[in-house]
């Protein structure tokens, strides 16, 4: 049972070439800058002036940092 726990927390990490607390900072990083994006979008929505590419260039620029690992 704790070697099932533990997989739970280190096979994906293992599988991008990560350790765990690797993959804890990136993801968190990821989350909070997809919730930027996602407040760009929405201010862009109310005001189409305001961020008109940020939140597609963020998306991108994650695409290819998500694509370029393991």
């Amino acid at each position: 049972m704790t070697e099932m726990i533990s997989r739970a927390f280190t096979a994906h990490p293992a599988s991008v070439g990560e350790t765990y607390g690797e993959h804890f900072r990136f993801a968190s990083r990821f989350s909070f800058r997809l919730l930027g994006a996602g407040l760009a979008a929405a201010v862009h929505a109310v005001i189409p002036c305001l961020f008109e590419k940020t939140a597609s260039r963020m998306i991108a620029e994650m695409y290819r940092q998500t694509h370029n690992r393991g």
